[in-house]
């Protein structure tokens, strides 16, 4: 069993996840506009058929997913609401890197610091809205 994360945006998932790639490193298994996608869809303005139907960019053992919304598949995505990710990182020097790289343009919520419970944790939220959680739990794994 693994946990994938879905995300939703609306007209800048690409931007999003060429950023998360240049963050995470890897390719793209799966890239899709709705113009590619299939013929049983509605009708599509010009703009939405640039937009993106399905990515998956793998990342360790999991894959982020995201598209974006379109009005008839229904209302806009709302940013930020109520989601973080979670990652268990490999080390503390990995959850540095992970917290600053994704906050560039965002910000750091909560510096990456020993915690209560054991682990090496920090918190931020990207330029996209979106949360992220990064912990390293010294022996998990």
């Amino acid at each position: 069993m693994n946990l994938n994360t879905y995300l939703n945006f609306n007209g800048d998932c690409r931007a999003a996840f060429e950023f998360y790639r240049a963050v995470f490193g890897g390719d793209f298994t799966y890239l899709v506009t709705f113009a590619e996608g299939p013929a049983e869809l509605p009708p599509l303005s010009d703009a939405e058929k640039g937009l993106i139907m399905h990515v998956s960019l793998p990342v360790g053992d999991s894959v982020l997913m995201g598209n974006d919304c379109i009005a008839a598949f229904g209302p806009p995505a709302t940013v930020g609401d109520n989601f973080a990710i979670s990652i268990g990182a490999d080390s503390r020097e990995e959850t540095d890197r992970l917290v600053n790289g994704l906050a560039e343009g965002g910000s750091v919520l909560m510096p990456p610091d020993d915690m209560f419970w054991g682990a090496y944790f920090g918190m931020c939220r990207d330029r996209f809205g979106v949360g992220w959680m990064v912990s390293y739990e010294p022996g998990q794994g």
